[in-house]
């Protein structure tokens, strides 16, 4: 049986769409985990993590890698079948596209992570602080000082800016009337890199695959994240003035100097763009050093990130209106 080819959008379907999913995102913040698809590509995962095998782990991870990208293609497959049925509803079809669209990326959820932390470290509750990072992070939180509790939030804040908001946006803009499917191509293997692209034993060779993969898709946004996070960088420092002035000068040069200074390939170019701008360290300890020269950051860097990340995450999605448009 060959699947029927569904319409193809046009622009300005494309562009309703993703302006409809950014406002979703900015009001309604996650869907719930029973509706959300990025769960559901999570669960498949998960179901397959219970089933690895004792040999050809790296063939078991390139199954899983194809298997979890083929669901994920599926999905927004089915969502475009459902856009080309021009018997429903405009303002219906666009809502479901909106919706399953905003499931790959995540602007208020990023914005709300930093802030959790933030109160708390405000709150002097260093304990507290600690214990909701961990859910962010990976690294052992229970002996961070705060200094590396604002760094440790502050690092995974900048480096989710591309993984989860620059990235799929530039996926679903550049593929044109197939954004959706380049979309979740995209969010697959990121789902897939943050549930099995470890370097410990049980994962190394079975998350070969997706962490090879996810560094091939993220090669290019990260490197033009130095860019966006730059020119965000440059209009937060003409509207907060209370307490230090953000360096879009700064967060260039060190965004191009580090970015490469962190095991992986992608993820301190965001990370040093935000250390240079607002001329902070940012440490994982035996691991790597960004900004050094400058002091540890403090609660009001973490306030400044997330205030440079949404007008960053604005500029993304201008930017993915007029790849569109073009």
């Amino acid at each position: 049986m060959i699947l029927p080819v569904p319409e193809l959008a046009n622009a300005s379907e494309l562009a309703i769409v993703l302006l409809l999913a950014y406002a979703l995102d900015l009001v309604f913040n996650e869907p719930p985990f029973a509706i959300h698809p990025v769960v559901w590509m999570g669960r498949l995962i998960g179901f397959f993590k219970k089933h690895i095998p004792e040999n050809n782990r790296r063939l078991y991870g390139i199954f899983i890698g194809l298997a979890t990208i083929f669901f994920g293609c599926m999905i927004a497959y089915l969502v475009m079948l459902f856009m080309s049925v021009e018997s429903i509803p405009a303002v219906l079809r666009y809502l479901v596209a909106a919706y399953f669209l905003k499931a790959t990326f995540a602007i208020r959820c990023l914005y709300g992570a930093a802030s959790e932390v933030r109160s708390e470290l405000d709150a002097g509750k260093l304990d507290s602080a600690r214990q909701k990072l961990s859910m962010y992070v990976s690294r052992n939180t229970s002996k961070l000082e705060e200094g590396q509790v604002s760094s440790a939030i502050i690092e995974t804040t900048s480096e989710n800016y591309v993984d989860g908001i620059l990235s799929p946006l530039l996926f679903y803009a550049c593929f044109g009337p197939y954004g959706l499917i380049a979309a979740y191509i995209f969010k697959a293997t990121s789902t897939l890199d943050s549930m099995v692209g470890y370097t410990d034993e049980r994962h190394r060779e079975v998350g070969w695959f997706s962490a090879k993969f996810d560094d091939i898709l993220n090669w290019i946004p990260a490197r033009l994240s130095v860019f966006f996070l730059s020119a965000a960088t440059l209009i937060v420092s003409l509207l907060y003035r209370k307490v230090k002035i953000p360096d879009y000068r700064t967060a260039l040069k060190t965004g191009i100097r580090d970015g490469l200074k962190t095991p992986s390939p992608n993820s301190g170019f965001p990370m040093a763009s935000i250390a240079g701008a607002l001329k902070i360290k940012l440490e994982k300890p035996n691991t790597y050093v960004l900004g050094d020269g400058f002091v540890y950051p403090v609660s009001e860097d973490i306030k400044l990130t997330s205030w440079i990340i949404l007008v960053a995450s604005f500029f993304a999605i201008i930017a993915s209106l007029l790849i569109i448009m073009a």
